[in-house]
């Protein structure tokens, strides 16, 4: 159990068979990438978190009975590690590793975030027995808000209605959000039963997913509510770079986190300060993911190039948010073809980044 926290605020990170703060107001899902649509699910338990609830003692006489209260938590719980990666064995890159998706749900003013250990014990649970071991028992919920489409229990047998009707057993009310597209002007509500337009994107994870792999950064950056960011410690490199004249931060990020388009992109970069009092420093500049192919590269790395800087990065960790992506990446017959097509991609970020500031 950890408890992560920045500017005074924080968010209380537990497991559901220790350090638990109950009793709950949940938002029941995966929430890899904490999306538009995932922000309406998680809605409905920031206004029911900070409430108390009222829990009756044995009556000391017929006419009296002693009442105190409880503070309720808002709480996310998903699970850990992701089902797919439980079931196929495969490692699943995410949008939003532990350290993003607390950061995330700090923003938003969630209390606690609770993983539950996806396991072959917790895969078993029938949903009647989820419902109440772990949403009644372990969680002590007041409150559960899921997505239409939200399956649960044993072989995804149980369905939103299912949650419905199961806590409806233990007085829990549970609000069923409807799944959310987005039109290009504002998010809005769909049925599942409905035939969603061809130009609305209805806005789910896999389907943000799909537009970083295809450098789609825009409408990527549209269904998040904010810009897809990669978050890293900058690390030594090769410092090919700066014999070009274009000194590139080289990035380590978590092992799990999932890398757009290979290519080029221009970004906002943030330097994150150790002291939470400080706000971090802002520059712009160009980023390439890719295997450097012109000097023979073999690994995917992530550089970035900040412009009218210098200084020592190393250490640092530094926030990408990608703007747009320029250009995939390519082999240059020489470094001084290279670097004349680098001088042109800081020209194309810069016009950018101009508008977009």
């Amino acid at each position: 159990m950890l408890n992560l926290s920045q500017n005074g605020c924080s968010v209380w990170v537990a497991s559901s068979s220790e350090g638990l703060l109950t009793p709950t107001a949940v938002a029941l899902g995966k929430f890899d990438g904490v999306h538009l649509g995932h922000q309406r699910v998680i809605e409905p338990v920031l206004h029911a978190g900070g409430q108390f609830s009222v829990v009756s003692s044995p009556q000391s006489n017929e006419n009296q009975q002693l009442t105190n209260q409880q503070y309720i938590y808002s709480t996310v719980v998903t699970f850990d590690p992701h089902p797919q990666e439980f079931f196929t064995g495969q490692p699943r890159t995410l949008l939003t590793p532990l350290d993003e998706k607390v950061q995330q749900l700090r923003s938003l003013g969630v209390e606690q975030l609770v993983l539950l250990p996806f396991d072959k014990e917790l895969s078993a649970l029938t949903p009647e027995e989820f419902v109440e071991k772990i949403l009644v028992q372990q969680l002590q919920c007041q409150r559960i808000s899921i997505g239409e489409d939200f399956c649960f229990g044993k072989k995804r047998s149980g369905t939103a209605k299912d949650l419905q009707l199961f806590a409806a057993k233990y007085n829990i009310p549970v609000t069923i959000v409807p799944l959310q597209t987005y039109t290009g002007d504002s998010p809005t509500q769909t049925s599942c039963t409905s035939n969603t337009p061809s130009q609305d994107a209805r806005i789910s994870t896999s389907f943000i997913r799909q537009t970083l792999e295809h450098g789609d950064i825009e409408n990527a950056n549209l269904l998040l509510g904010r810009p897809y960011t990669l978050l890293g410690l900058v690390v030594q490199g090769q410092q090919l770079g700066r014999t070009i004249g274009f000194p590139t931060a080289n990035l380590q990020l978590p092992k799990e986190k999932f890398l757009p388009r290979q290519g080029v992109y221009a970004v906002r970069v943030f330097t994150l300060s150790e002291t939470p009092d400080l706000s971090p420093s802002t520059n712009l500049g160009v980023m390439n993911i890719g295997n450097r192919p012109t000097v023979n590269g073999v690994s995917a790395s992530v550089e970035v190039h900040l412009f009218d800087w210098s200084g020592d990065l190393y250490g640092k960790k530094l926030a990408v948010e990608l703007v747009k992506f320029l250009r995939p990446e390519q082999k240059f017959p020489s470094l001084e073809a290279l670097k004349t097509q680098i001088q042109l991609d800081c020209v194309a970020a810069r016009q950018v980044l101009s508008v977009e500031c």
